[in-house]
């Protein structure tokens, strides 16, 4: 028996298959320099093999992405090779050879189809998650005024498929519009699940809690998404009595568009707002809150005018302020953002808290980078968070192609990663709409595999949305069949904790050809996962199982009559819901043996 160390044990690293999709099974040189050979034969020989080796070469480059792609990776694989993170399955080097990186890229299924490790036991870590948006029942429920049973059967559908393609997150919005889709005693029911604004389900159940059970009975995590500010959309229905726009008309401003916007500005706003955000941290059992990148609204929501927010500028003048209104308004929003994640932290330290804003900071960050600018127009200061680090995770919306120019997907993460100066997680969020041009399958995964190479720290990504994942099962195949081949857990945020839990105990039962594995442990309150690692032969590999599991049976042979490999070797680790995970004592085969004679 020996004690295996998930902390000090790191994976071997696989090798990148070869460069060339084939072999060249012809000695050239020896055939070139036969005597005998005339020399019209040998010229003919030479272009012969330059034209091979040259359609070969751009067989693989041009394979997948597009030209315009390897000049774009060019211009941020400046440095020297890095050691991978611990927790990383590929890491692309940034070797002086930048044509073959871009190849690299391009071409990185042969690390997706490699065994994670072969000597050490190892987890991958990876956050993978889908959004599921609510409003305006983008992604759930398909139509308001669905039945309670209709609405948890969706519910399960998504899960299912999200647990079968080896997701461990999702992103549920629960408060769409200052509305709730929970019970709540702040805010009326959501007009998104009934039709009807203040209208229970019937027969009557909680629907965050129904999810975030059937998350977690899944292994996966359950991140609330809230708009903090917006209170009401324009397919919400119509502004009744009981919508918080009549109820607290104080910190309410109306919008050129139909939607009505809570007032950042005002007391009365953050109030509510945090109010909110804390009674679900302190009622249900979440792994986190999330807000996406709606702070101030965007300009085309109230017809490319200036926010209507005049009175209460004025009133801070008149009260002795001294900021100009567009400082004065980011003041408002990074109070906020700094007061919810410290409230978090005071009453749940595990939960964790994330941003999804806009993907650019402001034009000309990095240099290239052209668009919409978030701090002078959602007065949203997203660097500043990241800096101060006032979240766990950080997830920039990068809705753009590898080689957009004005708004290339690996120059912003790079940019984003370079201002992560805290060390936080930095997920980005990447846009898979159904319907795309055909090239979006590889656009995709070759944006999970950037996000592996620039994300030094941690790794991780969130799909915009769910809906195109279900829409284009090409996509989610090809997904599942090359970077999310093997199960993944979320990775550790260990600034919150980095305590590991106790070692799981262990028994045993052989049965004929197969062997029950069984454990406990003595605090199961704040388990999230088990890892059941097992060995066949001189190969180890892992199943990730949810809390609820305390056993599971493997064959004591694996493979057909000219491949057979027996069962060596089994252990289990507890994960915590900070991703923390324990030691264990791996038991080999003959050892077991005698535990049960």
């Amino acid at each position: 028996m020996w004690t295996y160390n998930p902390l000090i044990l790191s994976p071997q690293r696989t090798n990148v298959k070869s460069f060339f999709p084939f072999n060249l099974n012809f000695n050239f040189c020896q055939i070139l320099s036969a005597k005998l050979m005339p020399l019209k034969l040998k010229f003919v020989l030479l272009i012969v093999l330059y034209l091979v080796t040259t359609f070969t070469i751009h067989a693989q480059i041009d394979s997948k992405p597009t030209p315009n792609d390897a000049e774009l990776l060019e211009s941020f694989i400046k440095k020297e090779p890095t050691a991978p993170h611990s927790e990383t399955e590929v890491r692309v080097g940034y070797g002086e050879d930048r044509a073959a990186n871009a190849a690299k890229v391009k071409d990185a299924a042969a690390l997706d189809e490699a065994p994670v490790f072969k000597q050490s036991p190892y987890v991958m870590r990876e956050f993978r998650a889908a959004w599921v948006a609510t409003v305006a029942n983008i992604n759930w429920p398909s139509r308001n005024g669905l039945s309670t049973r209709q609405q948890q059967e969706e519910a399960i559908q998504l899960l299912d498929f999200l647990k079968a393609h080896h997701y461990n997150a999702v992103i549920f919005q629960a408060r769409p519009q200052a509305d709730a889709l929970y019970h709540s005693y702040l805010e009326p029911w959501s007009f998104f699940l009934s039709g009807e604004v203040g209208k229970e389900p019937s027969p009557w159940y909680d629907p965050l809690q129904f999810w975030i059970d059937a998350a977690h009975e899944r292994g996966m995590e359950l991140h609330v998404w809230l708009n903090p500010y917006r209170a009401h959309h324009g397919t919400g229905g119509a502004v009744v009595p009981k919508s918080l726009v009549k109820t607290n008309p104080d910190i309410m401003v109306p919008l050129r568009n139909g939607m009505w916007w809570m007032d950042p500005s005002k007391q009365a706003t953050q109030d509510h707002s945090s109010a909110v955000v804390m009674d679900i941290v302190r009622r249900y059992n979440i792994d986190g809150i999330h807000f996406d990148d709606y702070f101030y609204p965007y300009a085309s929501y109230n017809g490319g005018q200036d926010f209507p927010d005049a009175v209460s500028y004025q009133a801070y003048i008149k009260s002795g302020g001294k900021l100009s209104k567009a400082d004065w308004r980011r003041a408002a929003v990074n109070t906020f953002v700094k007061r919810i994640y410290q409230e978090i932290k005071a009453e749940k330290p595990e939960v964790k808290f994330g941003i999804s804003p806009f993907g650019i900071w402001r034009p000309g960050f990095p240099k290239s980078i052209r668009g919409l600018d978030q701090y002078n127009e959602l007065y949203a200061d997203a660097k500043l968070w990241l800096n101060e680090g006032w979240i766990d995770y950080f997830t920039p919306q990068l809705y753009w192609k590898i080689d957009k120019s004005g708004q290339s997907f690996p120059l912003l993460l790079e940019w984003w990663e370079q201002e992560n100066t805290q060390k936080r997680h930095l997920w980005p969020g990447i846009r898979i709409d159904y319907g795309r041009d055909a090239a979006n399958v590889d656009e995709t995964i070759n944006q999970i595999k950037l996000t592996r190479s620039l994300t030094a720290e941690s790794v991780g990504t969130a799909h915009w949305s769910i809906s195109s994942l279900l829409n284009d099962r090409k996509l989610a195949k090809a997904l599942l069949d090359g970077p999310y081949k093997k199960q993944a857990l979320v990775p550790a945020s260990p600034w919150l904790n980095a305590t590991p839990p106790a070692t799981p105990q262990v028994d045993t039962k052989m049965d004929g050809h197969t062997l029950t594995i069984s454990w406990n442990h003595t605090a199961t309150e704040g388990i999230s996962n088990w890892v059941v690692f097992y060995k066949y032969g001189e190969t180890w590999d892992y199943i990730i199982l949810d809390k609820t599991k305390d056993s599971i049976t493997l064959a004591l042979f694996s493979g057909g009559l000219e491949d057979r490999e027996s069962l060596t070797a089994i252990g289990v680790t507890a994960v915590d819901k900070t991703g923390n995970q324990s030691s264990f004592n791996a038991v080999e085969l003959n050892e077991m043996v005698l535990g049960t004679s």
